[in-house]
């Protein structure tokens, strides 16, 4: 199997989960289960972050371009932060 293909299916993995750690995180009463497991999501958001920059560095993924400061500040007040 190809390396190219081989992030891909672990970026695609990795994402599934973590929209899957946000719903049980949303919908979990136990507090302690709940901690556990927003520290396994975020350990899956740094595992996610570093296939990113693997992707990237290996030119399997080009990502949109950089939104300057006034786009920022623009989606900002959009979204009320």
């Amino acid at each position: 199997m190809q390396e190219k293909v081989m992030v891909s299916d672990a970026l695609s993995m990795v994402k599934s989960s973590l929209a899957t750690y946000a719903q049980v995180i949303s919908e979990c009463a136990n507090p302690n289960l709940r901690s556990a497991i927003q520290q396994i999501r975020n350990n899956c958001e740094t595992s996610q972050y570093e296939l990113f920059k693997l992707a990237q560095s290996k030119g399997f993924y080009q990502p949109a371009t950089m939104a300057d400061d006034s786009q920022v500040q623009q989606v900002r007040m959009q979204l009320g932060s």
